[in-house]
């Protein structure tokens, strides 16, 4: 196979992701203008409840992007079990919502009705693993179309058809089906190979494993189930979600890093996390101080009653600045696992491999913070305390339970990689960060204008934040030789000059 090029990979993957923010910030003004909070509260309940069903998925994914890293052709057996096993997720997806919806104030028929986005789900995660395996960037064309489709589609059936939550799931189905026409397009050598019943004996004897980091998935997803369940309302999740948006941007920070995975599958160097890592904070210190500096104004513009929600959006960037630090750590100890190398690997090799101890973290993390969530929420309730300050407490626990688990994956990675990163380079593009979106601050606290149009809105928005980014980028390329280099990687890219 091709070798897997980290730089022209992650480069992809990142300016894709923030176009993405972009298009997907369009799609979130959508729906959070057209939805009352009640119907954007059951939109992010549809979320967490189709998270239970997806759990059998990475059955398959687990192991077809390690294999295809490796050279093995399994892609067409993965494509084909994956539309199968999504039939037996439909029917799960359905008991769930009839059961929980006894006992929250959503409307059954729309959710039974966002079972239609189960099959897409399926076929657009495997197909993502395939890729993964095979030409990650290709990864990043799928999101950009699953974003750019998302558009049109909720405007033509959320906005001009008011069709409410019906036309958003439909807009999701829609946008689904266009990213995995392309994902198809791209994956289409390693799914015209021979369906192999060992290949699929293998997952199936291996399921355990695979299925294992998805329990942590379905329990870090209760936390919405349990809120609705306790408060018996989905309008604080309608804050959450509105804080979630926001802080998400630091997300796309951890897509520089997209392509370590499978290249150090591939048998690539251990060097490659170090770059990763630099590069990884030189983009989430700027988006970071965007997400929280922006606050206020972003969830404005999503719905003027989200206003209250700032402390949600700080603790929750934070969290996932440190989420998707830990996830690069993680994924890269994965990567240099060789356990599934070996056919003879019995139960107890497994075990004693990080593809086990990886997702045994994640689970005994995601356990401590539904606990302590839930008993906080049980505590606080009675007292008659506002949904906003519930979400905050939320927020909080969120961000609390996940400083530790980051450290400890900080520390792990240690021993299997050289971690020297330049401490000068980090507090330059730290300072640099709080520097340019302090001046931007400063100056939306006399400039800009609080419209409920969002038309004339947005662009003054968008205005500061693009000042903001500017200014980094401007300053960062003077003060700091290794943005010099990533510009000039950038360049030889975009010349056809292949980086690593």
């Amino acid at each position: 196979m091709n070798g897997i090029r980290v730089t022209y990979s992650g480069l992809i993957s990142f300016v894709v992701g923030i176009t993405s923010v972009l298009t997907g910030i369009v799609f979130t003004l959508i729906v959070t203008r057209s939805l009352t909070p009640e119907e954007f509260g059951t939109w992010n309940l549809i979320g967490g409840l189709i998270t239970y069903v997806i759990i059998v998925e990475p059955m398959i994914s687990c192991w077809v992007t390690r294999e295809i890293a490796r050279g093995t052709e399994s892609g067409k057996t993965a494509f084909v079990s994956s539309g199968l096993f999504s039939i037996c997720g439909v029917v799960a997806y359905l008991i769930i919502s009839y059961l929980l919806a006894q006992h929250v104030d959503a409307d059954t028929n729309v959710l039974f009705f966002a079972s239609t986005l189960i099959p897409v789900m399926f076929l657009n995660r495997t197909l993502t693993a395939i890729n993964a395996g095979w030409k990650p960037q290709s990864i990043s064309y799928g999101t950009l179309c699953f974003e750019s489709a998302k558009i049109p589609a909720a405007l033509i059936f959320v906005y001009f058809l008011h069709t409410g939550i019906y036309g958003a799931i439909i807009s999701t189905v829609v946008a689904y089906v266009a990213s995995i026409v392309v994902l198809v397009v791209f994956a289409r050598n390693e799914i015209r190979t021979k369906i192999k019943k060992e290949f699929l004996k293998k997952w199936i004897r291996l399921s355990w494993l695979s299925i294992y980091p998805g329990i942590s998935t379905v329990v870090f997803h209760l936390d919405v189930v349990i809120f609705s369940a306790i408060t018996g309302s989905v309008i604080g999740l309608a804050f959450y979600s509105a804080s979630m948006t926001i802080s998400n941007v630091v997300a796309n920070s951890s897509l520089i890093a997209q392509a370590l995975y499978p290249k150090l599958l591939e048998g690539g160097n251990k060097k490659y996390l170090q770059e990763n890592l630099l590069r990884f904070y030189y983009f989430a210190f700027p988006l970071a101080a965007l997400a929280i500096v922006f606050a206020k104004p972003a969830l404005f513009a999503l719905k003027p009653i989200y206003d209250v929600a700032v402390p949600v959006v700080i603790f929750m960037t934070v969290r996932t600045f440190l989420y998707s630090l830990g996830g690069i750590y993680s994924q890269s100890l994965l990567g240099i696992e060789k356990v599934d190398i070996n056919e003879q690997s019995k139960f107890k090799d497994f075990v004693k491999s990080k593809i086990f101890l990886v997702p045994t973290v994640v689970l005994v993390q995601y356990i401590s913070y539904v606990l302590v969530l839930t008993i906080g929420l049980i505590l606080l309730k009675p007292t008659g305390i506002s949904n906003i300050e519930l979400v905050i407490y939320w927020s909080i626990i969120s961000l609390a339970t996940q400083v530790p688990f980051t450290l400890y994956f900080y520390f792990l990675a240690r021993k299997h990689f050289t971690l020297q990163l330049s401490p000068s380079s980090l507090l330059k593009y730290l300072s640099t960060s709080i520097g340019s979106f302090g001046m931007i601050y400063f100056l939306m606290s006399y400039f800009l204008n609080y419209k409920r149009s969002i038309f004339e809105f947005i662009p003054n928005l968008l205005t500061f934040a693009g000042i903001g980014i500017g200014c980094y980028l401007a300053i960062t390329y003077l003060v700091d030789f290794r943005t010099k280099e990533l510009f000039h990687a950038i360049i030889k890219e975009i010349k056809g000059k292949p980086n690593s």
